[in-house]
């Protein structure tokens, strides 16, 4: 696989360039090592592409795991507390689960205990590799790498998108590197307020 467009959302890119180049010129190896047609194993029963063989995403997320893996990134969870209360969770956002916790029963609350998880993360940057549906995208962005950087765990996020070419090789529902950028930049510049690469890669 290759890269074919790439977005760097308040300077992500600059930081992995300067601070984490070796990390990043690892996230373009696995890239670049991947054979997509060797994940072209989903034959469809999609009306409008019935019978074509299409690249599987549940093959497509393996391979990279695989890749990620060997290289010793590895999967993270994050746990919080959360609560009705709006006042309550602006208070305790930054604080540590524990004290989250006995701030909101403090409080006389009902404390909620969540999480998020991620894909891939080592030495502060996080990695989402997202061929699954196109809803996701917005959770990796505006929740999963925000919670990660709000909590002190990564300084960028990482955001992998199939291409619209390789989407359209896809079934449907799969998300796409434009849509995704599009959906981002009507937000505004600075939002969401954590650094992100977005990686459009295509077969």
């Amino acid at each position: 696989m290759r890269i074919a467009c790439l977005y760097s959302h308040l300077n992500g890119h600059e930081h992995l360039l300067v601070h984490k180049r070796s990390l990043w010129q690892e996230v373009e190896r696995v890239i670049a090592t991947l054979d997509a047609n060797a994940c072209r194993t989903k034959t469809s029963k999609e009306a409008r592409k019935r019978g074509a063989l299409l690249f599987s995403p549940v093959e497509m997320n393996r391979c990279f795991a695989s890749e990620f893996g060997r290289r010793g990134w590895e999967q993270s969870r994050v746990s919080y507390w959360v609560t009705e209360n709006a006042a309550l969770i602006r208070k305790t956002l930054c604080m540590s689960p524990d004290e989250q916790k006995k701030e909101i029963e403090s409080a006389g609350a009902k404390a909620i205990k969540t999480y998020n998880q991620t894909d891939f993360v080592k030495d502060r940057i996080a990695i989402e590799v997202q061929f699954g549906k196109y809803a996701f995208v917005a959770f990796d962005m505006f929740v999963k790498h925000m919670a990660f950087y709000v909590g002190d765990k990564i300084d960028v996020g990482i955001e992998i998108l199939p291409m619209k070419e390789l989407q359209e090789q896809m079934s449907s529902g799969v998300p796409y590197y434009e849509r995704g950028l599009y959906d981002m930049l009507r937000q505004g510049r600075g939002i969401p307020a954590v650094p992100l690469v977005v990686v459009g890669v295509v077969p």
